[in-house]
């Protein structure tokens, strides 16, 4: 089975011409490794400048739970169809970023999850323990992220059909310290049985250190982050996941 590689550019870059020209790069190298699937997740405001990729999915980082078709009163939340309308046909959901920053309960996440499950929307949950848990053991990280997808899918069937699990132990994002390479699998394969779903893995993903989680037979992909900001940078991971 192909590996699927999204990227997160969070909020970057700055301006969107730059946005223009990296997403161009990524699609254009992305077709030269036709063995894998390759997303690209830009800021709101980046996406409908972006002409549409050839070769990579475009997907956004965040949607509201709520998705009425004449609009509403949510000020500052971009809804579904809004995301389909600029080309969009995945999101990314739960991010630790936005549950630490924003305030992001398990209970919206599942509003959210129910949304799309409902419109048939391709969608990342993000799930991963902090580092108090962590140093507590890999059996309490563990139970944390059970936690988590229990509350995160909480009445929602076949989940696995619609969407993918980026397992990202909250103390590897964007520190450079990625998690260890056996326990990322073994993390992965336990999701695997608590929900059915392919699992990527993300913290501190980069060139070098791809090819040691992309290789394990539990990991389907990464959730790339800083890495993804250098075209050069993230085609070396694409060619590494087409040859594992």
């Amino acid at each position: 089975m192909s590996k699927l590689l999204i990227a997160n550019w969070k909020m970057n870059p700055l301006l969107s011409v730059d946005a223009v020209t990296l997403a161009n790069k990524i699609d254009v190298n992305a077709k030269k490794y036709k063995s894998v699937s390759v997303g690209i997740a830009p800021a709101f405001v980046h996406i409908p400048l972006i002409p549409k990729p050839k070769s990579v999915w475009m997907g956004a980082q965040d949607v509201f739970w709520e998705n009425p078709n004449d609009g509403g009163a949510f000020t500052g939340e971009v809804s579904l169809d809004m995301l389909r309308n600029i080309g969009a046909s995945f999101v990314i959901i739960g991010h630790s970023e936005r549950r630490k920053n924003l305030g992001e309960t398990d209970e919206m996440i599942n509003r959210k999850v129910k949304m799309l499950v409902k419109a048939k929307f391709y969608m990342v949950l993000c799930v991963g323990e902090p580092l108090s848990i962590r140093s507590k053991g890999f059996a309490a990280a563990k139970k944390y992220v059970a936690s988590q997808l229990k509350k995160d899918l909480k009445g929602v069937n076949n989940f696995h059909k619609l969407g993918v699990v980026a397992y990202e132990p909250i103390w590897a994002i964007g520190t450079g310290k990625s998690d260890n390479p056996e326990l990322a699998s073994e993390m992965a394969e336990y999701i695997k049985k608590l929900t059915g779903a392919d699992v990527l893995y993300g913290g501190s993903v980069t060139s070098k250190n791809a090819e040691s989680f992309l290789m394990k037979p539990s990991i389907n992909g990464a959730l790339v982050g800083g890495a993804s900001l250098n075209a050069q940078e993230f085609t070396k991971i694409i060619e590494i996941a087409s040859k594992v």
